[in-house]
């Protein structure tokens, strides 16, 4: 992509963690950003930090990307304010982990809805508006549970082997149209997510900002190139 600056981006699930450091990323190097979560208080007082700090608009837009029209409302909605749309970041995830006996089909619907059937429906309203950008890009982040299976992630993994299927083929769909697909797959990050407790002590775990420099580093390779799947792991983890 040539220079970001001016471009408009989405990212889903951005308030925090790995979704907020790639939309202040983004906004860092000039790309206009709306931040979606479920919570719009949340996203106004993200969008408002992002551009207070970056002097780059950002956009908040509460969003529930298990729900097909909430995710079309999201597209409209940025298109609306910015008049273009260049890169769809597909980040909202959330995980729950039980054994396939005792996991609640509400769990499941949960977690399926968020990181599989939020992916479809975002990327489904952004691709009219991302093939008339004529250089766009999708980037969704998955996780190396989307090739490493483990007892009691049923769910997550399901999820997050889906990513890999949806890019890879989407990937395959859209490249002619001027849209490049990426996945990244990171190992442990230092998020809430990975660590609910509100712990995430610990340098030798993957930062959110990393994950937001390998975004960037995608956005700024040539219209020829298309590293489709980066798998980012901890150099350093704990010996076992």
């Amino acid at each position: 992509m040539a220079e970001p600056g001016g471009k408009v981006g989405i990212v889903t699930g951005a308030t925090r963690g790995i979704g907020r450091a790639i939309a202040e990323a983004l906004a860092d190097a000039g790309v206009h950003v709306a931040v979606t979560s479920r919570n719009q208080a949340d996203c106004e007082a993200a969008a408002a930090a992002i551009t207070e700090r970056t002097g780059t608009r950002a956009l908040g837009v509460a969003c529930d990307v298990r729900d097909a029209a909430s995710c079309a409302r999201l597209i409209e909605r940025a298109v609306d304010e910015f008049g273009r749309l260049d890169i769809l970041i597909n980040n909202a995830g959330i995980g729950a982990f039980a054994p396939v006996a005792e996991m609640s089909v509400e769990t499941w619907d949960a977690v399926i809805g968020t990181n599989l059937d939020g992916l479809f429906y975002c990327t489904h309203a952004a691709l009219p508006h991302l093939k008339r950008a004529g250089e766009s890009w999708v980037i969704n982040i998955g996780s190396l549970a989307g090739k490493n299976a483990f007892p009691n992630g049923a769910a997550y993994n399901a999820s997050k082997f889906g990513l890999i299927g949806f890019s890879e083929a989407l990937m395959q769909e859209v490249r002619y149209d001027g849209v490049r697909v990426s996945y990244i797959m990171p190992g442990s990050v230092a998020t809430e997510f990975s660590h609910p407790s509100g712990s995430t002590d610990g340098d030798w775990r993957v930062q959110p900002e990393d994950i937001a420099q390998i975004v960037m580093d995608l956005l700024a390779m040539p219209a020829r190139t298309l590293p489709s799947r980066v798998e980012v792991r901890p150099s350093r983890p704990p010996r076992k």
